[in-house]
């Protein structure tokens, strides 16, 4: 029986092969491509650690450049993914060390990062499940995903979006549980619990 899910899963692993491939042999095209993949991530994660979006940003331009320094080093996306988070979680502690304008809480926070593995993997995750998540917002199908945005991103109630649909609040609401469905379906499949 054809199975969609698992074809797409089999050119995504094959994708990668090729991709880290590439890298390895210094194409420059396969540096673009891990760095639109990995980058929102990673500045999330970075700038919640130095809660500067200037110097995150520059944090992340550093670990991707160390990255493509040491190319021939990477054997699967994972090892460059991790080799990632942790040049930029490294960064932004000695960032830290080297600034005296932590706050309170600030320094809280990289006291409890640093003394805990489990907080690393929890912010490197947490950072993955919101791009998936992202992702599969924009896979929707479009009804669901403009009335889903409204609902979620603009903060608009039920009337207000059918008035500018010119559709009936049931359909807003009916379109809002199928796109809360459908991403629950699809995480649920990527091994992903909602609750």
């Amino acid at each position: 029986k054809f199975n969609s899910k698992e074809l797409i899963k089999a050119v995504a692993q094959e994708t990668e092969i090729y991709w880290t491939e590439e890298f390895r042999n210094g194409n420059e095209k396969a540096l673009s491509y891990f760095f639109h993949k990995h980058h929102k991530a990673l500045y999330y994660f970075t700038s919640k650690l130095v809660q500067e979006q200037s110097q995150a940003e520059e944090i992340v331009s550093d670990a991707f450049q160390k990255l493509w320094l040491r190319r021939g080093d990477f054997q699967t996306e994972q090892n460059i993914k991790a080799f990632l988070f942790i040049a930029s979680r490294n960064a932004s502690f000695d960032y830290h060390k080297h600034t005296r304008r932590k706050t309170a809480a600030q320094e809280k926070y990289l006291n409890d990062f640093q003394e805990s593995e489990e907080m690393v993997m929890f912010e490197y995750i947490q950072t993955e499940v919101i791009d998936l998540v992202k992702q599969e917002i924009e896979a929707l199908p479009e009804k669901c995903r403009e009335v889903f945005k409204m609902i979620y991103f603009e903060n608009l109630r039920t009337d207000e979006i059918a008035g500018k649909l010119g559709i009936s609040v049931q359909t807003v609401r009916n379109q809002k549980t199928r796109a809360i469905e459908l991403i629950r379906t699809s995480l649920l499949e990527q091994g992903i619990s909602a609750s």
